[in-house]
């Protein structure tokens, strides 16, 4: 991919994978209202999104995930929820405390750190990643 994502362009892609589980289909006021922020900035981070290659959207249409992007966003939403899942059910962290806390340190834990979170939580038999 080059460059690495932003943690802002990480949030968008993690947003709009979220949305589309969810709903099938993406608009741009979606994210907008789901992230608390203006429509325009929203169509600002499309076109960073749309050149690399992550995000296809027209104007006044849906928001697709390309296939790369559909795999990056899945890789994000993954770290997070083996995060919140280690904070509030290994540590026992207050479940809005741990989903806060996921949303920072998603982006920059390391694959050697996430795995071995990963086999901790199998040892440990939470058995949630």
């Amino acid at each position: 991919m080059g460059k690495p994502l932003s943690t802002n362009m990480e949030d968008y892609l993690r947003t709009i994978h979220v949305l589309k589980t969810r709903r099938g289909s993406v608009r741009v006021k979606d994210i907008a209202e789901n992230m608390g922020i203006t429509m325009p900035s929203v169509c600002s981070a499309l076109k960073n999104l749309e050149s690399h290659g992550l995000v296809n959207h027209e104007r006044y249409d849906r928001v697709i995930l390309t296939g790369k992007g559909d795999r990056v966003a899945a890789d994000i939403v993954y770290r997070h929820r083996v995060i919140r899942d280690f904070l509030s059910d290994v540590l026992g962290i207050d479940h809005s405390i741990a989903e806060k806390d996921a949303c920072g340190m998603e982006h920059s834990i390391s694959p050697e750190t996430l795995q071995s979170l990963i086999q901790f939580m199998e040892s440990a038999g939470t058995g949630r990643t």
